[in-house]
């Protein structure tokens, strides 16, 4: 069976055409700044990539452009559109309404709908998404796949927030978290990799990109995650804040600042780019911060500082930890980082193993030292795999989904 595999941001689609059930990758690409001068569609298949600069104006043209990539040229991949059965998207809030991946009727459409004002950045272009594939490949079935999910196991004392109760009910607000996809693959991966269960281990997960949440994971069952009703909480992300003093926006109302302001200050202006002034990319910042930028500096260890005080946290939330795993763009490539989130830590039974962390780049393997109590995993992360797999298990009833290793 094809599945494609569609992740549609604001101004982008990712995605990847899969061979299931062995979960192959054919081929995979992006349509980026849609809606922007410069769009481009960037398609990868067999060993190649074939960039094409056109001009996207909006989702359906990008979706369109898609399948034109998998069907014509030099890259295709199919002989016809038809030969996709199935189409898993990402959608990045499901609030409290959907706890697993599901088939998408107009009832989910109208669901996600409804609760895209809590992820107004996000469901939105998903939304969009799923309108132009269901119009693309209308004999396809399309699932939903939530960011959201993952977390629905949290108790009422992790989601619960201290505002007034009726508030929270009226409004639904509680704590939903996301990365769901991501932080359940590599908990899933990582007790294989542990030889266990995943009901038999505890686990801190580190997804670390531009965005960026943890997750206590206790014998399969996520019980806390650093981001909250909106994926704004938690972590310093590239241009997200992370926590923060409610009242410091209070104070900017005070001094002028409107709503619109405060939120795209909150969520685009804040974060790494916030601190530093600069870049919102931790290799850029790295480079200034080794040529003297002190500010390059301190957005650095301000983001490390936060990684590793959720690390105790969450210690303190699961009693024992089985290990540490690491994943995203930031935490599998970043080894410099993550030794600086590691350090100093032998009182939680965390301890590095330097050379090993410095070799283990873009890849799986563990890099702790001998000495340690805990496991530190690094697990690139496979949240196309996770959609493929679920898409998969609804449409065929397939074998239940579980974290296997990546297909090369």
């Amino acid at each position: 069976m094809k599945i494609l595999v569609v992740n549609c941001g604001s101004s982008s689609i990712k995605y990847q055409l899969f061979e299931m059930p062995r979960r192959a990758v054919l081929g995979k690409g992006l349509v980026e700044r849609i809606g922007e001068p410069g769009s481009a569609l960037s398609h990868t298949s067999h060993g190649h990539t074939e960039r094409r600069p056109t001009e996207v104006a909006t989702h359906e043209q990008g979706l369109e452009l898609v399948l034109r990539a998998l069907t014509e040229g030099p890259g295709k991949l199919l002989d016809r559109i038809d030969e996709i059965e199935a189409v898993g998207h990402r959608v990045v809030h499901g609030a409290d309404e959907f706890t697993g991946s599901v088939l998408i009727t107009d009832q989910v459409l109208a669901t996600i709908e409804r609760v895209a004002h809590l992820a107004p950045l996000h469901n939105p272009p998903n939304l969009a998404g799923i309108r132009a594939a269901t119009r693309a490949l209308p004999r396809a079935a399309q699932v939903a796949c939530f960011d959201t999910a993952f977390h629905t196991t949290l108790p009422p004392v992790a989601y619960t927030y201290a505002l007034p109760y009726m508030l929270c009910e009226q409004y639904r607000i509680r704590r939903y978290g996301f990365h769901g996809t991501s932080h359940r693959y590599v908990s899933g991966r990582a007790a294989q990799l542990l030889g266990a269960a995943p009901e038999a281990v505890n686990l801190i997960t580190c997804h670390l990109g531009n965005g960026c949440s943890m997750a206590a994971v206790q014998r399969g069952r996520s019980v806390d995650t650093t981001m909250g009703l909106t994926p704004l909480e938690g972590l310093v992300m590239g241009t997200r804040t992370g926590d923060l003093d409610p009242a410091i926006l209070f104070y900017l109302g005070d001094n002028g600042y409107d709503i619109a302001t405060l939120n795209r200050i909150c969520n685009t202006k804040s974060g790494l780019i916030g601190i530093s002034g600069s870049s919102n990319d931790l290799r850029t910042l790295s480079e200034k911060a080794a040529s003297g930028d002190a500010r390059a500096q301190l957005a650095i260890d301000v983001f490390c500082y936060r990684v590793k005080k959720y690390i105790g946290a969450y210690v303190a939330v699961l009693g024992t930890v089985d290990a540490v795993v690491w994943t995203g763009g930031i935490a599998e490539h970043g080894w410099r980082i993550r030794a600086q989130c590691c350090a100093d830590l032998p009182q939680l039974g965390i301890a590095l193993a330097p050379q090993r962390n410095a070799e283990v780049v873009g890849r799986e393997g563990e890099i702790q030292s001998p000495d340690s109590r805990v496991k530190l995993l690094v697990i690139p992360t496979d949240e196309e795999g996770v959609i493929a797999s679920d898409t998969y298990e609804l449409i065929e009833g397939g074998r239940p989904y579980e974290a296997a290793a990546k297909t090369p």
